[in-house]
């Protein structure tokens, strides 16, 4: 079920497309965005690197760069710990490249998924004081690592905590207890008494800026920093944050360095997937490389892609990105059969939870979030997927908009061994015997009402097909890059007859459709979906109404308008 819903902000829509020299359409999309005032929709539009916020505005930044420059000095070990997945690898990449650039003696570890589990641990810092390792620093993790920390503490090491993820909390009769681990410093913006203006950054942002601060404080040139924004831009998309405020820049600027890189192992990545790197996008990034680098800490080892970004051999970086995308190809095959499972599992309990739960004890624990996140869409209900592993069950969860899975599960902490996220993701680990309280706990907290299991389809324009030309769909690249928090335009159209229509495709997997709206305007049409439904309740001469996006078609040289159709209702005749 879908409800279309139009978005209703307001704004002089004409006066400011006139200030800024664009389509009023273009104005208002900005404004769905939730971007307000000439300043603001100046920074969308026209902000660069020299645009995003000193790294000095974070909390214990000073104490972070102080503490490094005196191990560089000195040259003490130090270890960066990271995390398996595109952030985890990305974050990695940064603070390796950029403490070696500063002399550090310096190494990485990446725990594994299935050896570790995520985030540091006592084997990782054991293994480190072992190797004489003075300052570990961690990034995309650690924020929930109050006994780990403490435990590295004990053993006389320093450490510096840098990461995104949400603060850990409990709650007490005063309200909200945070707890922030006991590390000599903390890089997180999310703490409560953090200035840093923007709490959406990554793992890799966060790292950015802490070599940023590094490089300055050392007097390394500004230029070699942004040598560094292509792999926070790729882990920005691949972590699937907000593209706005100072991320929409970071992604925008990493997207033009990414385009030309010199990277010998995103080069090979772009080359083996055939994507050419002048038109990369961050539909690229998002759904092709990072599901790339993701695949080697799913099925194998998150070193394999750290390996890959520093590879400086043309020859070894293609045969590493050719196993990388060997890997993922596995590892859409299983995702593919295992959620398949998942569904007659559910369809057989009769889905009527409200937040579904459900174990696939041999399923790859890999692949736990991503079929969480295809169970969400096929029944629009916050999921959680569990498998079972040597000490219990682990899994993931995906949720909806409404219901913060991060903070549903604080509710039902009594029942879990751990667990960490974000209020749209979140990771578990609980013992067998407590699954069906846990689920029974989540069940009865959950507050969710019949129309939140509805999804809602957001309009930005409803525009008829008339007002369509090239120039306005040539400004529309104004708006990218386009990705969750600065999702693609959508428009609507209504009263459309459908004047013909026919299947196309190799796999008869589209239609291409000739439209004519209540203004007798003709456009071809493109949809891409289920063809057996949609020639099952239309035929020539129905009515309908669209959900599209405009695009330029060419053709043996010739251009022409189309719209990609990306839902559709049938009107009464």
């Amino acid at each position: 079920m879908e409800k279309w819903m139009v978005y209703s902000k307001k704004a002089d829509f004409a006066a400011l497309g006139k200030k800024f020299s664009i389509d009023p359409v273009i104005i208002r999309i900005i404004r769905n965005r939730n971007v307000e005032g000439e300043e603001a929709i100046f920074r969308y539009l026209h902000g660069t690197k020299e645009d995003m916020y000193s790294p000095w505005l974070f909390k214990d930044m000073e104490q972070a760069v102080a503490i490094l420059t005196q191990k560089i000095e000195e040259q003490k070990k130090i270890r960066i710990i990271g995390d398996y997945d595109a952030d985890g690898v990305n974050s990695s990449c940064i603070l390796l490249k950029g403490l070696e650039r500063c002399g550090a003696r310096v190494d990485c570890e990446i725990p594994h998924r299935m050896l570790d589990g995520y985030g540091i641990n006592e084997r990782l810092i054991e293994e480190a004081y072992k190797a004489g390792i003075d300052t570990i620093l961690t990034c995309d993790n650690g924020i929930a690592a109050m006994k780990q920390t403490e435990f590295a503490k004990q053993m006389g090491l320093t450490v510096i905590i840098t990461d995104h993820h949400d603060i850990p909390y409990q709650e007490t009769e005063k309200g909200r207890e945070y707890q922030v681990p006991p590390a000599d410093a903390v890089i997180n913006a999310k703490q409560q008494d953090c200035p840093y203006p923007f709490k959406g950054l990554c793992g890799a942002g966060v790292a950015y800026k802490v070599v940023q601060a590094l490089y300055e404080k050392l007097g390394i040139p500004e230029e070699e920093l942004y040598g560094l924004l292509e792999f926070a831009a790729v882990a920005t998309i691949g972590d699937v944050m907000d593209l706005q405020d100072e991320n929409r820049i970071l992604v925008k600027e990493g997207l033009c360095r990414l385009r030309k890189t010199k990277n010998l192992g995103l080069r090979a990545l772009m080359q083996v997937n055939g994507i050419e790197p002048e038109a990369l996008n961050s539909y690229h990034i998002g759904f092709i490389i990072a599901p790339c680098l993701n695949a080697g800490g799913r099925l194998d080892t998150a070193k394999r892609a750290l390996a890959l970004l520093l590879s400086e051999d043309k020859m070894e970086a293609g045969i590493m990105a050719g196993e990388l995308k060997a890997l993922n190809d596995s590892r859409k095959a299983m995702t593919i059969q295992e959620t398949e499972k998942a569904c007659k599992q559910i369809d057989e309990q009769g889905a009527e939870d409200k937040v579904l739960v459900t174990c696939l004890p041999e399923c790859h624990e890999s692949l736990a979030g991503i079929i969480a996140g295809k169970l969400r869409e096929h029944y629009y209900k916050p999921a959680i997927v569990l498998t079972k592993g040597s000490e219990g069950l682990k899994g993931s969860g995906r949720s909806i908009e409404g219901y913060s899975m991060f903070e549903e599960l604080v509710k039902c902490s009594q029942y879990l061994d751990k667990f960490g996220g974000h209020p749209m993701a979140a990771g578990l680990s609980l013992k067998e015997e407590n699954l069906s309280l846990f689920c029974q706990a989540l069940n009865q907290n959950c507050t969710l009402q019949p129309e939140d299991y509805v999804c809602k389809r957001w309009i930005d324009v409803p525009m008829p097909f008339s007002y369509i030309t090239k120039e306005l769909i040539q400004e529309f690249s104004l708006l990218e890059p386009f990705g969750k928090g600065n999702e693609k335009p959508l428009f609507a159209a209504k009263d459309i007859v459908v004047q013909s229509f026919r299947i196309v495709g190799k796999n008869h997997n589209a239609i291409k459709l000739l439209l004519l709206d209540k203004d007798n305007c003709k456009v071809d049409a493109v949809y891409f979906g289920d063809t057996k439904e949609f020639v099952d309740k239309i035929h020539a001469g129905s009515k309908i109404s669209v959900l599209y996006y405009p695009s330029i078609n060419v053709y043996r040289g010739v251009e022409t308008i189309q719209i990609t159709i990306s839902g559709y209702q049938i009107q009464p005749a």
